[in-house]
């Protein structure tokens, strides 16, 4: 079993604050999901569909998109391996990585809630916070993949065009029959749970989960002993 050390994720945590805080093209990303909410607030929408489109965005934008750029930055700058082969285990690594975007991920989707007046269910704030987790997860493959910053734009662009836009996607699936596996992605499961049906769409959420932090960290480990 790995051990966990909390000074250590603070340490990465706090590493990640000030690379965050200084490039303005990353930081930027969060006002966006604000915005939508704020624009949203007045449609003839229950509170629940209004909150659909804040909350792609911000798994998308901020969750995904932020967390792959800190992960291709740590690379373009090589110090990610350092990191890698550093007394820190592969837990505080993942951690500390992840925490600066889901909790920035969280504040977001508090204030979006807010803007548009939802409150959302006990379950439904589990199946929010397991998104979180599953998209921080999507963001470290695609920064793990990236080579560098810039580079991140393109390999995280199928996640934030895909992942997060399910429910849309999946309005399109009686003209293109493909498209219907789109109900299966975890923003559709997601959107299911908002309505009502609980059972299935966590169990999915949970699933897609797990499935993708089991990838992220194999892919680290390869990225450890290459």
């Amino acid at each position: 079993m790995m051990n966990i050390s909390i000074a250590r994720i603070q340490a990465i945590f706090m590493k990640d604050y000030k690379e965050f805080s200084r490039n303005y093209a990353i930081s930027v990303m969060v006002f966006i999901p604000i915005i939508m909410a704020f624009l949203y607030r007045d449609m003839e929408f229950d509170a629940a569909q209004k909150m659909l489109f804040p909350l792609a965005i911000t798994f998308g934008m901020v969750t995904a998109f932020v967390q792959a750029a800190l992960i291709a930055e740590e690379k373009e700058r090589n110090t990610l391996r350092s990191l890698l082969l550093s007394p820190a285990s592969l837990a505080d690594i993942l951690i500390g990585k992840s925490a600066l975007v889901s909790t920035i991920s969280v504040i977001i989707i508090a204030l979006c809630c807010y803007a548009v007046n939802y409150t959302p269910s006990a379950t439904m704030i589990i199946a929010i916070i397991l998104s979180i987790v599953f998209y921080a997860a999507l963001g470290t493959i695609c920064g793990l993949f990236a080579k560098s910053t810039m580079e991140t734009t393109f390999t995280v662009l199928p996640v934030v065009i895909i992942f997060p836009f399910g429910p849309f996607i999946s309005m399109f699936a009686e003209r293109f029959s493909v498209l219907k596996i789109a109900k299966w992605l975890p923003s559709s499961q997601l959107a299911d749970l908002a309505q009502g049906d609980s059972l299935v769409p966590m169990i999915g959420i949970v699933l897609w989960t797990i499935a993708a932090w089991v990838a992220a960290i194999i892919l680290c480990k390869k990225r450890m002993v290459d």
